[in-house]
């Protein structure tokens, strides 16, 4: 079941209904970064009077915060032992909705992702008595299994090999912002977040290079997939991990992304709205859209907006995901008629050539994201286009900076 809504352009007149066409204002140089005290209004009207409209930026309720004096850091909660033996521990109001990796993540700072998948997929974390998978979610009050657990034993940085230092310096180039508890990474496409079958290169394993001199290491916060380049959060701490998990789980993050697509999509600012099920075949997964109650299936927003288009056949399109559920983007575009340029899992238009000079590489980018950070103000980032994605601009004339019109859309 879908919904597409269409909304009237707003009449011109006054400021507050000025027509989108020929706005020119700039968009958040690549890699830019900022850090404030305040957020932009994000009242549910917005979403009444966002199509059509070419809002100002966020007013900033007080002076960027110089990240090199950060303000005095709380004591951080000591982390949890790790168990030497089997134990049972109850999920508190804090951890609902969290993953179950993420929970142990949280619990016990250290632990390696191949370290959890596998006490997963050997059936001895179990929920409620039942065996659990990694991305299961639990509710307050779940009795969680945990089985004795043993931390990787932690690399001095000063003893790193030179293949582990060439990992740290290649991930330092990748920075867009870092403090003493947050990084946001550039992750170049085609470099896989986390690992699976086949797969020995990945952000999460190259995170094991940076571990401090307490043996903690970074962690992720959010995914992004293999093919999607941009912004990747990461926390470099337990209390940033949790404080920025939360934030993601109550919906505080704000996410932009821009991708090319086939054909240009009417009406050019709207709403998608489904139900997605995840769909297994014998070669590989995919999300299908689905109806209210099916099996497995969750619900998903996204709203987008065209920026600017190239003959009619494309269309640079900013996208602002209001849920997080996988592919979500890439399955909501080739829902409507206009999948995203390169994507081998939702391209499926028949008869359709990609344009000379372009790479059939996916063509989508996590622009920016925008999110409370742990210790007050706001982390702001901005990745520029991956070199791919430059080369078809550059083809095609779209130019980079104009005014991106998704910026006022509903927060929900």
């Amino acid at each position: 079941m879908s919904r597409r809504v269409r909304r009237p352009l707003a009449k011109s007149g006054g400021r507050g209904s000025e027509r989108l066409k020929g706005a020119s204002a700039k968009a958040a140089g690549p890699g830019k970064v900022t850090r404030s005290s305040g957020r932009g209004e994000a009242e549910r009207s917005a979403g009444e009077r966002w199509q059509g409209t070419r809002p100002g930026k966020p007013p900033r309720a007080g002076a960027p915060r110089n990240s090199d004096h950060p303000a005095e850091k709380p004591a951080e909660p000591a982390p949890a032992p790790l168990p030497t033996k089997v134990q049972t521990v109850a999920v508190s109001a804090d951890e609902a909705n969290m993953r179950v990796d993420r929970f142990l993540e949280a619990r016990f700072p250290g632990l390696s992702f191949s370290h959890i998948q596998r006490i997963v997929r050997k059936g001895e974390l179990r929920v409620n008595g039942r065996r659990a998978d990694s991305k299961d979610r639990l509710d307050e009050g779940d009795k969680v299994r945990i089985p004795p657990l043993k931390l990787d034993t932690p690399k001095a940085a000063a003893g790193l090999s030179e293949a582990d230092t060439k990992i740290r310096d290649e991930l330092r180039k990748m920075v867009l912002f870092e403090d003493a508890d947050v990084m946001v990474l550039n992750k170049p496409a085609g470099l896989a977040v986390q690992g699976g079958s086949g797969l020995s290169r990945h952000i999460d394993g190259m995170l094991e290079t940076m571990r401090d001199a307490k043996g903690q290491r970074p962690r992720l916060v959010h995914r992004l997939d293999r093919e999607t380049a941009g912004c990747l959060l990461i926390a470099k701490t337990r209390f940033a991990a949790t404080a920025l998990t939360g934030a993601f789980r109550h919906r505080s993050a704000r996410k932009i992304y821009w991708a090319l697509v086939a054909g240009v999509p009417k009406p050019k600012q709207g709403r998608i709205s489904t139900y997605l099920a995840k769909e297994e075949n014998e070669e590989e997964s995919i999300m299908r859209v689905a109806a209210h109650g099916d099996e497995g299936a969750s619900h998903a927003v996204t709203y987008y907006a065209v920026v600017e288009t190239s003959a009619q056949k494309l269309a640079w399109v900013s996208l602002k995901p209001v849920t997080g559920r996988t592919h979500q983007l890439r399955a909501h575009m080739a829902h409507i008629g206009h999948a995203i340029i390169g994507d081998s899992k939702y391209f499926n238009k028949e008869n359709w050539r990609l344009p000379g000079g372009l790479q059939n590489r996916l063509h989508l980018l996590a622009r920016r994201i925008v999110i409370p950070h742990p210790r007050g103000g706001v982390i702001d980032a901005s990745a520029p286009l991956p070199p791919h994605m430059l080369q078809s601009w550059n083809l095609l004339g779209l130019e980079a900076d104009r005014f991106d019109p998704i910026e006022n859309a509903p927060e929900e």
